[in-house]
């Protein structure tokens, strides 16, 4: 969801298309397998051909989209074992992230994950309650939530790579609609209460199982082969 992630200064035509793009496909809004015909992006998205070309060839390297040569471009299928795949490589990423977060962090960093976890847990009593009006801004609120548990971790780069596979691992959750209710959200207040304790291994045991829950939920929709 790269528009998340904004400079103090407004992106440029190209950068804003890019992340119309890409969050359109993390959201299912362009479906996996899809055909991306430049005439029709031209005229969503309000870009020409040749940067609509630079676009894509940048989300084929993100493998969210697939060039096929002459045929043009598709967004990217999804499958099951890719999508453990990227659970798995989520779960490793966030944990160690998780691990030195908890040792560095401050007050500062517990006020951003206190503030994102009751945010979190607000869309949470809303999908709950059945209103699904606000999926998206529910998964934006998720995805705040760790990020913010990982925010004090130090490092930029396991940063900037946990966000990129967790967008993967949220396309997935979008496609299937997967929301697996009190569940989840009782996992995401423990481990609000491990980051309060500095408790990095309990938080890393209640990650695992959050994941591996999220996959075998997706998994049981039906809609992912």
């Amino acid at each position: 969801m790269t528009e998340r992630r904004l400079g103090p200064t407004a992106p440029t035509a190209s950068e804003s298309s890019y992340r119309r793009i890409r969050a359109d496909i993390i959201f299912g809004r362009l479906a996996p397998g899809k055909k991306l015909k430049l005439d029709r992006l031209k005229a969503d998205y309000g870009v020409g051909v040749s940067t609509l070309r630079e676009i894509l060839n940048r989300l084929t390297s993100e493998r969210l989209v697939v060039a096929e040569g002459q045929k043009g471009f598709s967004v990217a299928p999804v499958s099951i074992e890719n999508l453990r795949e990227i659970a798995a490589l989520r779960q490793l990423l966030e944990g160690r992230a998780l691990e030195q977060s908890f040792r560095a962090g401050d007050m500062e960093w517990e006020s951003r994950v206190v503030a994102a976890h009751h945010r979190l847990a607000r869309m949470e009593e809303r999908m709950a309650s059945g209103d699904r009006a606000g999926t998206e801004e529910w998964k934006q609120a998720d995805w705040q939530f760790h990020q913010a548990l990982i925010s004090a971790c130090g490092s930029r780069m396991l940063i900037d790579t946990h966000a990129a596979v967790f967008d993967k691992y949220l396309r997935y959750q979008m496609i299937a609609l997967s929301y697996r209710g009190e569940i989840a959200a009782r996992e995401h207040a423990e481990l609000l209460a491990c980051a309060l304790k500095r408790d990095s291994a309990r938080a890393v045991a209640i990650l695992s199982q959050h994941v591996a829950g999220g996959v075998e939920h997706a998994l049981a929709t039906g809609t992912i082969s």
